[in-house]
């Protein structure tokens, strides 16, 4: 073929090349944006440790949505920001499992929390929280420690891979 004809064809062939690969264009736009959306959102955290026995075994795998601090109940399992020495003067960042058992504004439970018996007034202070692992001789919480600020928060445990 050759001619008016030949040229309209490959005209129509190389807009549809184009549109091709725009559409490709966008669409790897549109997955990279939502990985890193989802990946901004959620965390897989790897349990470590007994602290949360019977609820979560060293070695399981848990999801956590990224939640604000004034979203949570008491109850809720969350995922904390911890430091810990990691030579010299350096801290390295960790996470740590934990559940809430008091939140801002609630009265301080100063009968299961030691570290808490002397605190002042009579709530739970804005910006703190007061978590506790489920295995009480197996954790460094609040027992031991007093209040979290809520800054450490990230999120909030939704489920196990097993």
């Amino acid at each position: 073929m050759s001619g008016p004809a030949a040229s309209a064809v490959t005209v129509s062939g190389a807009v549809a090349l184009v549109a091709v690969l725009g559409a490709l264009t966008a669409l790897t736009v549109v997955a990279v944006v939502g990985v890193v959306g989802v990946r901004r959102r959620y965390l897989v955290v790897t349990v470590h440790g007994e602290s949360m026995l019977p609820t979560y075994r060293p070695g399981e795998r848990v999801l956590v949505r990224r939640a604000r601090a004034d979203s949570l109940r008491a109850g809720q399992v969350v995922v904390l920001s911890d430091l810990v020495p990691a030579g010299g003067a350096e801290l390295r960042p960790r996470w740590i499992i934990k559940r809430v058992a008091a939140l801002p504004g609630d009265p301080i439970p100063r009968d299961t929390v030691p570290a808490l018996r002397t605190a002042s007034g009579t709530r739970v202070p804005a910006g703190h929280l007061v978590v506790l692992g489920d295995n009480p001789d197996r954790s460094h919480d609040s027992r031991h420690s007093g209040y979290l600020t809520t800054d450490r928060l990230y999120g909030v445990v939704l489920r196990t891979f097993g």
